[in-house]
């Protein structure tokens, strides 16, 4: 097996023992996204410290874990600075029209068989499809 296949299955392991952990310590879902935007719009003052400490454990547990990587990373980003600020700001608007993102729907929502986090996936699952169908195959920007 390829070792790019090992570690997505190491680290879809350790997101969902988060997303445990999250839940079973807080009694809250794990939901990056919103998270991070309880801390933009102000909405999370009351529980500032832990969705900082969450943050920034997302950041820097890679930086830990870089030395594991004896040939380096290849993350295949574009180098376009106008795409990744576009995706950037494609993705942080879906996640809040669907009220939640990747963790908290997918991880979080389909392992508790939520049907809004079930109907949720599959719709930004294809919407990812079909944006990388547009613009890597069709228009070649990416």
């Amino acid at each position: 097996m390829e070792m790019d296949w090992i570690w997505g299955l190491v680290g879809g392991g350790l997101i969902g023992l988060g997303g445990a952990v999250f839940l079973l310590g807080n009694g809250r879902i794990m939901g990056a996204s919103g998270i991070l935007g309880g801390l933009v719009d102000g909405t999370g003052r009351g529980n500032f410290t832990e969705r900082l400490v969450f943050l920034l454990g997302v950041v820097v547990t890679p930086m830990l874990l870089l030395p594991l990587y004896k040939d380096g990373v290849d993350t295949h980003m574009t180098s376009n600075i106008a795409v990744i600020i576009a995706a950037g700001l494609l993705v942080g608007i879906g996640t809040r029209i669907a009220n939640g993102c990747t963790s908290g729907h997918g991880v979080c929502g389909i392992s508790r068989l939520s049907l809004r986090g079930i109907v949720a996936t599959v719709f930004y699952i294809l919407a990812g499809g079909l944006t990388i169908a547009l613009f890597r195959h069709i228009l070649g920007v990416i």
